[in-house]
């Protein structure tokens, strides 16, 4: 049975690179079922918040059977996926793409699910968005910030692999 699964999604940063985290509401109407989720990273940007959080939506999901529509206030990955410029980044090898290794996984994870995107305004009273935001600022200024490893590396000078 193919359900319906809607996952709002934001990704905040304070600072541009800076603390950032991600918050995640994933529902399924049918059930009248939802849950969130969030995390937080010590170092990163606001466009790797808003990817990951979709990219660990998408991982959450147990099956490829489910209709996924995709909310988010990123034009940067909503218009990679409804604009088509993923597909032309898969045919350059990825070359002079920010952030390669989350449109990695996520591509791996949007082949199995083929989720629908939808845009909307962020800050405009979408209770949804309100809430990701919300959860994702918390995550950005808790005490447990994880480690963007790639991001950290990317940019730590060349000092570390």
């Amino acid at each position: 049975m193919s359900l319906r699964i809607e996952i709002y999604t934001d990704g905040a940063c304070s600072g541009n690179p800076g603390p950032g985290g991600y918050g995640i509401l994933m529902r399924v109407p049918e059930k009248n079922y939802q849950k969130t989720f969030a995390q937080g990273f010590r170092k990163t940007t606001n466009n790797r918040m808003e990817l990951m959080a979709v990219t660990a939506a998408l991982s959450k999901l147990k099956s490829a059977d489910n209709d996924v529509h995709i909310f988010t206030d990123s034009k940067y990955v909503a218009d990679a996926i409804n604009q088509n410029w993923i597909f032309g980044w898969i045919k350059r090898g990825w070359k002079n793409v920010k952030n390669p290794d989350l449109w990695r996984e996520f591509y791996k994870l949007y082949q199995i699910h083929n989720p629908h995107f939808h845009w909307i305004k962020g800050h405009d009273g979408h209770p949804e968005n309100e809430i990701c935001d919300q959860l994702a600022v918390a995550a950005s200024k808790s005490g447990d910030l994880a480690i963007d490893t790639y991001f950290e590396n990317q940019n730590d000078g060349g000092l570390f692999d």
